[in-house]
């Protein structure tokens, strides 16, 4: 008895994308309400967090691309398809996140020495949405962080600026 099908396993791999693409969102919203917060109070660190929101915006653009390519089926030459990617994807996360931890590392010591003028209540309001959007962000993405390394990292982005929100 001979039949045509194939009865290889292939992985399945889980959509995560929604998830990401809420995410992406609202960082991308913190990016310009802090924009247009550094330039309504003229604050430098508000600026500043602004490109660590960028960078974090990137970081998790590239998660969507990986989770978006992951989800390609296996070919001959691709016997596991694009799943692969993640890794990579999560990799340049770690990157980044370890550039720009050790970048607030030097800044902070920096401003240990010389302490800036800052308009304390504006930039409240502006931590706080901040830190809200990231909250929101982390119960995004908590129930599928430990899908893959792809999503993992996506959430030790969200993580990492929700900690800088704080601080």
């Amino acid at each position: 008895m001979a039949h045509d099908h194939n009865h290889a396993a292939r992985p399945v791999t889980p959509d995560h994308r929604r998830r990401l693409i809420l995410v992406v969102a609202i960082t991308a919203l913190i990016v310009a309400a802090q924009f247009v917060g550094s330039i309504l109070t003229g604050s430098l660190a508000l600026l500043t967090d602004t490109v660590h929101a960028l960078a974090d915006l990137s970081g998790l653009s590239v998660a969507l691309v990986a989770a978006t390519l992951m989800l390609k089926p296996a070919d001959d030459r691709r016997t596991w398809g694009f799943r692969r990617v993640e890794v990579i994807a999560a990799l340049g996360q770690a990157a980044l996140l370890l550039i720009v931890g050790g970048y607030a590392v030097v800044e902070g010591v920096k401003r240990l020495f010389a302490p800036p003028e800052v308009p304390a209540s504006e930039l409240l309001v502006f931590g706080l949405i901040g830190l809200a959007a990231n909250l929101v962000g982390l119960v995004v993405l908590r129930g599928s962080r430990e899908a893959n390394l792809n999503m993992r990292a996506a959430f030790l982005e969200v993580l990492n600026d929700a900690l800088g929100s704080v601080g």
